[in-house]
């Protein structure tokens, strides 16, 4: 079974998990989530393989985060909304496979799904 990863190019933590996936042979897919957002469903579902609130998949920093929504209150499906409409409010890289996620940072954090 192939691990997949969702990845965003530009990041290189990002980057980095690919590398560790190559140097320790683990077969994987590419799931490039910022030019086609995931949606609804599979962000929910990644979420409840993650074993994560909405809000903990987060990347609180981002400018759209904190222009669009920090002074709301969300419910957890506005939330996942927020990350499917800026799919750059992901946390990055996650590495999911065989039922098992994790955020990949750092990169060895992969071992723990394998």
């Amino acid at each position: 079974m192939l691990a997949k990863v969702y990845h965003n190019p530009r990041c290189g933590k990002s980057r980095e998990a690919l590398t560790w996936l190559e140097s320790n042979n683990v077969a994987f897919e590419v799931i490039k989530y910022m030019d086609e957002p995931l949606t609804y469903d599979e962000l929910d579902a990644l979420l409840r393989t993650l074993k994560l609130d909405p809000m903990d998949l987060v990347r609180q920093n981002e400018t759209e985060w904190k222009e669009y929504f920090a002074s709301s209150e969300l419910e957890d499906e506005e939330v996942i909304y927020a990350m499917i409409e800026y799919p750059k409010l992901m946390q990055r890289p996650i590495v999911e496979k065989a039922g098992k996620a994790v955020i990949a940072r750092p990169a060895d954090r992969i071992q723990e799904i394998l």
